[in-house]
């Protein structure tokens, strides 16, 4: 099999590549997309609190009536922010390694912006929940 597919290889491209993605063309966006994914974060979280609804992670588990509800309410809020990750990824990769690899691109997308979203909205509708 070809060295590209052996997933040693693969497994240290992808901490070599994700590493080199603080420090090469474009990296304003490692900071700039997870700020933006953090502020639709903290506005769904507040109008959480406002509503009475549970912290949105935790209910993605525990409430199966309402978890496709939910899950469309955070695609609708950071849907953008992930393929706007994922472009700009795609750009990066291109630029840099003259080559695309598609699971580095979700991965990416998905640290960038929907990790930071799911905690913070979380996070912020415990904290204004509790003020409330």
């Amino acid at each position: 099999m070809s060295e590209i597919f052996e997933l040693e290889d693969i497994v240290t491209r992808f901490f070599e590549n994700m590493i080199a993605r603080g420090n090469g063309p474009m990296r304003l966006r490692v900071l700039l997309q997870p700020v933006t994914a953090s502020i639709f974060a903290i506005l769904a979280g507040l109008k959480d609190a406002k509503a009475g609804k549970p912290v949105y992670f935790w209910a993605l588990f525990t409430n199966p009536d309402h978890r496709r509800e939910m899950l469309k309410d955070g695609w609708m809020s950071v849907g953008k922010v992930f393929i706007l990750a994922m472009v700009l990824d795609v750009v990066y990769q291109i630029i840099v390694q003259h080559w695309v690899f598609p699971g580095e691109v979700i991965i990416t997308a998905i640290l960038l912006a929907i990790v930071p979203y799911v905690i913070l909205r979380g996070a912020v509708n415990r904290i204004a929940s509790l003020r409330s």
